[in-house]
C-alpha cells in the first residue's frame, strides 16, 4: 500500500490510545497503521539507530488480521532487546555473545500487551547487557537523540525514548534498573513511570531480579498512554515475592480526577558529584512555581540517606547478579563469555564480581535493604517528592561509553543519575515528566516520587502539569512529522 502524507501526519499526531481508539473505530485500517510505521521507520531509523532488530513480518501478521477492541489495537511499538521475552522474536541484549538466542516463550507481561492489541514493529537498541545510561552497544552502534545527535538518548531504554520521542512510535517497552526508564524519558523529552515494586510480575521466567530493583513499563508521549499501559500490564502471579496494592479504580480512569491540594518536597542539592546545572536547577524550580501555583504546597528538603555509599553496595549486588546471568546463559551459548565477547565495563564487573566473598555479598544486600528504607522513611512526610530525572543536561554521545573498563571510573560518573537507582532501591513509584528544556534541543526530565503503591497520585499530578505546561507539541530535530 502507499503510505500517503495525510496518514503520517494522522499517525504523528495521535497518541496510542488515539490510534487504538482510530482502529476500533474503523476509521483506519490496522494494516494501514502498520504500514505507516514500517515506513516510517525504514525512512528514519538509519539517522537515528533506534531500531536494532526488526518484526516487520510478525507486525504484518498481525496487524492484517483480527486486532481485537484492547486499548491498543492496532498499535505498534518496540519490545526492548533485554529482557522481554516475546516467544519466535529475536533477543540478543546488545552482546554478540546472546546473537542467536531467539525467545521460546511470553512474559507474564507480553502475555498482556498481545490481549491489549499492541503490534512490535521490532526491539529498540540498549547498551550491552543493560547497566548503562546511555545506549552505545559495540554490536549495533550507538542510538542518537531526535533532539541533538551529539548528545546521548540515555539509557538503557535510549532506543525506546528516542523512537518514541521521533514519533516512529507512540510507546515502547522499557524497564529500569538504576534508571534506565526514567533517563532516557528525560535525555529525550517523553515520559517515563518507573512503577511500585510488586506492581508487576517477573514471571513466568523469574520469580525476583535484583531482590525486586528491576521494574518495567514504557516511554510514552502521554501521560494518558502512560496510565492505560500501566493498567493493561499490572498484576501479579501466584508466589510473586513482592505485591502493591491497586487502586479501586484504573489509573486511566482516574485522570478524570485532578490531585487535592499536595504536599510536594523538593531538593536543589545534588547528593554527590557536582552540583546541578544551571539549566537543571531553572528547570527545578519553574517545576516548583508550577505546583505551587496549582494549589500545593511545596517545601524545600535535602535527603540525609547516603546515597553514594548505597550507590557502591548496590553496584556489588548488580555484578554478582550479572555473573550469575552469565552463567545461566552459558548453557544456551554452550560456553562461558570470554573478554573478547563483551565490552569492557561489563568484562570489568564480571571479573569483580569474582572477588566477592558471600560474606560480602550479603553485607551489600543488607546495606541495600537498609538504605532503601531509609529513603523512604525520609520522604513518607510528603505526597510527592520533586528531583531533577538528572543533575546535568543530557551528556554528549560517549561520555558513559562502556568501552571504558575501569569499573569504579566508570560508575563514578553516574553522580549524574544519583536521584535514580535511589528509589530502584526504595521500591517508590518515581515519573520523570519533560517539563524543562537547556536550550532548544536539550530536554531536561523532572522526577515525581511517590509513596509506595500510590502511582495514583505522581499520574494525576503529571496530567495536570501536562494540562499547565503541554509537552506534546514539541518535535525534535529527527521527527516523523
Amino acid at each position: 500500500m502507499t503510505v500517503t502524507h495525510d496518514l503520517i501526519e494522522l499517525y504523528g499526531e495521535s497518541d496510542a490510545l488515539g490510534i487504538g481508539e482510530l482502529v476500533r473505530s474503523r476509521q483506519v485500517k490496522a494494516s494501514e497503521i502498520v504500514e505507516t510505521a514500517i515506513h516510517l521507520v525504514e525512512r528514519l531509523n538509519p539517522a537515528l539507530n533506534a531500531v536494532v532488530i526488526d518484526t516487520f513480518d510478525l507486525a504484518r501478521s498481525l496487524g492484517s488480521g483480527a486486532v481485537g477492541d484492547g486499548p491498543f489495537a492496532g498499535v505498534p511499538f518496540l519490545l526492548k532487546n533485554l529482557g522481554t521475552m516475546w516467544k519466535g522474536t529475536p533477543l540478543t541484549f546488545g552482546t554478540p555473545y546472546l546473537k542467536d538466542f531467539v525467545c521460546t516463550d511470553n512474559s507474564e507481561i507480553v502475555r498482556k500487551l498481545q490481549a491489549s492489541g499492541l503490534v512490535p514493529l521490532g526491539r529498540s537498541n540498549t547498551p550491552e547487557y543493560g547497566w548503562c545510561i546511555t545506549t552505545e552497544p559495540r554490536l549495533y552502534g550507538p542510538t542518537v537523540n531526535p533532539w541533538n545527535p551529539a548528545i546521548t538518548p540515555g539509557g538503557s531504554s535510549g532506543g525506546s525514548a528516542a523512537a518514541v520521542a521521533a514519533r516512529l512510535v507512540p510507546l515502547a517497552d522499557a524497564s529500569d534498573g538504576g534508571g534506565s526508564i526514567r533517563v532516557p524519558a528525560s535525555c529525550c523529552g517523553v515520559v517515563g513511570l518507573k512503577p511500585s515494586r510488586g506492581r508487576l510480575s517477573y514471571g513466568p521466567h523469574d520469580a525476583d531480579l535484583w531482590f525486586g530493583c528491576i521494574y518495567f513499563l514504557c516511554n510514552s508521549r502521554t501521560v494518558r498512554d502512560t496510565a492505560a499501559y500501566l493498567d493493561v500490564v499490572a498484576g501479579n502471579l501466584p508466589g510473586d515475592p513482592y505485591h502493591a496494592p491497586r487502586p479501586a479504580t484504573s489509573w486511566l480512569s482516574g485522570l478524570t480526577e485532578r490531585p487535592r491540594p499536595l504536599s510536594i518536597g523538593y531538593t536543589l542539592t545534588a547528593p554527590w558529584g557536582e552540583p546541578f546545572a544551571p539549566e537543571v536547577k531553572a528547570a527545578v524550580e519553574n517545576a516548583v512555581a508550577l505546583f505551587a501555583g496549582l494549589g500545593h504546597r511545596v517545601e524545600e528538603y535535602d535527603m540525609k540517606t547516603d546515597l553514594q555509599a548505597a550507590w557502591w553496595r548496590y553496584n556489588d549486588i548488580i555484578a554478582v547478579e550479572t555473573f550469575t546471568e552469565f552463567a545461566q546463559h552459558a548453557a544456551f551459548v554452550g560456553r562461558p563469555p570470554e573478554e573478547t565477547d563483551l565490552q569492557p565495563f561489563n568484562w570489568s564487573m564480571l571479573q569483580y564480581a569474582k572477588t566477592l566473598s558471600a560474606t560480602q555479598y550479603s553485607a551489600s544486600i543488607g546495606a541495600v535493604r537498609k538504605a532503601g528504607q531509609s529513603i523512604a522513611a525520609e520522604l513518607a512526610t510528603y505526597d510527592v517528592f520533586l528531583t531533577p530525572t538528572l543533575t546535568q543536561p543530557p551528556r554528549p554521545v560517549g561520555y558513559w561509553s562502556m568501552e571504558d573498563g575501569d569499573r569504579e571510573r566508570y560508575l563514578a560518573r553516574w553522580s549524574d543519575a544519583a536521584f535514580m537507582f535511589s528509589h530502584n532501591i526504595s521500591g517508590l513509584p518515581a515519573m520523570s515528566v519533560p517539563l524543562g528544556m537547556a536550550g532548544d534541543d536539550r530536554p531536561v526530565g523532572i522526577q515525581l516520587v511517590g509513596r509506595h503503591g500510590d502511582e495514583a497520585t505522581l499520574l494525576r499530578l503529571a496530567a495536570q502539569a501536562e494540562e499547565a505546561d503541554p509537552w506534546s507539541s514539541r518535535r525534535p530535530r529527527i521527527c516523523a512529522i
